[in-house]
């Protein structure tokens, strides 16, 4: 009765903690905060200048003393400290407040499913001292799934796979849980660094993360294109140390993603050989499902389908599917309570 009773005057919260961006769902409001994972950190005072698109902004810009910093690394908490921070800075700006007593916000946040139960414990302890009064943590590719409406709690097998700047995760589930799983700590943020290191190694050019990530989304591809493309890469020589500029095309952009991209198209590839003969049949029916903002390489759609022949489609706004089946969980958490994790990191502390 108790947690009815505070359930209705906060405002609860669904954040998709990922790696390169955090979204934020406030319960029947929506989506209301999409923010890269930064944070920018005075390290003479140890203090935080700035957090999300303003710390983003600074990323290779800031004097020596003020280092902008991604507090997780490929899905996973690399500084307690600094992950706290942020998500406070989150859950503050999403919760307002509707009375001058209202209860602090229970919070669902979403985690890869590779995650050890340190890791899990390490997710909930820094969201609860970040200002939740309650911790539900939910596997991204589960929350995807139900951000992308499928039917995961029928008795047949649903195929996603979400790939987002840490983490590459498939699953298979069925009946509200998840059968098989993989997760590949290959992602959008090591499809960036391929690209700055073909561009130190075929052209000596030094090229920062994020001049790389625009040439990413510019002209890279999975799949040959059908139109040929080309951009500027600008950077430093290394051998003269001045500026410089040159043009590169989608297919040196690809042979240099070529290696990670197929690393994660065999990881899809294991789970359907894996997959039990039942659920597999209902797979090649209903079709693979790609989510996360590293889906949205051009071409993947059409070389997994390739590869595997089954085939394959993106979901609806892959980026926000995760924090929309968070969101769709917490808004019906009565009914969907069976797809969080294990109980015991969800009761707060006595």
């Amino acid at each position: 009765m108790l947690k009815r009773f505070f359930s209705y005057f906060s405002e609860d919260i669904a954040i998709d903690l990922g790696t390169a961006t955090s979204l934020v769902y406030v319960r029947g409001r929506g989506i209301v905060i999409q923010e890269p994972s930064v944070v920018a950190i005075n390290q003479k005072t140890g203090q935080i200048v700035a957090i999300g698109d303003e710390a983003k902004k600074m990323v290779g810009r800031t004097p020596a003393h003020i280092v902008a910093t991604r507090p997780l690394v490929q899905g996973v908490i690399s500084d307690f400290e600094v992950t706290e921070q942020m998500l406070k800075y989150f859950i503050e700006r999403a919760h307002k407040k509707r009375f001058i007593l209202s209860p602090r916000p229970r919070v669902i946040i979403g985690i890869p499913c590779g995650v050890t139960e340190v890791e899990k414990k390490a997710v909930a302890d820094a969201t609860r001292s970040a200002g939740a009064r309650e911790v539900f943590l939910i596997e991204q590719p589960m929350a995807a799934a139900i951000g992308a409406k499928l039917p995961i709690q029928e008795a047949g097998g649903n195929f996603i796979i979400d790939i987002g700047g840490g983490t590459t995760e498939v699953a298979v589930i069925s009946l509200g849980g998840i059968v098989l799983a993989k997760s590949l700590r290959i992602a959008g943020d090591k499809l960036n660094s391929d690209i700055i290191q073909a561009a130190q190694e075929e052209y000596k050019l030094a090229i920062g993360e994020r001049t790389a990530e625009d040439i990413k989304i510019g002209i890279g591809s999975a799949y040959l294109l059908k139109e040929k493309k080309d951009m500027p890469m600008r950077g430093r020589n290394l051998i003269t140390g001045l500026p410089e500029e040159i043009i590169v095309s989608d297919d040196e952009i690809r042979k240099a993603m070529e290696r990670s991209v197929r690393q994660i198209v065999n990881e899809i590839k294991t789970t359907i050989e894996e997959t039990p003969p039942e659920l597999l049949a209902d797979i090649m029916a209903r079709g693979i499902y790609l989510a996360g903002g590293g889906s949205l390489l051009r071409g993947l759609d059409i070389l997994v389908a390739k590869e595997t022949k089954i085939k394959t489609k993106m979901v609806d706004d892959p980026v926000t599917a995760v924090v929309r089946g968070a969101g769709q969980v917490l808004e019906n958490l009565d009914t969907l309570e069976e797809v969080l994790v294990e109980k015991e990191y969800l009761e707060p502390p006595r």
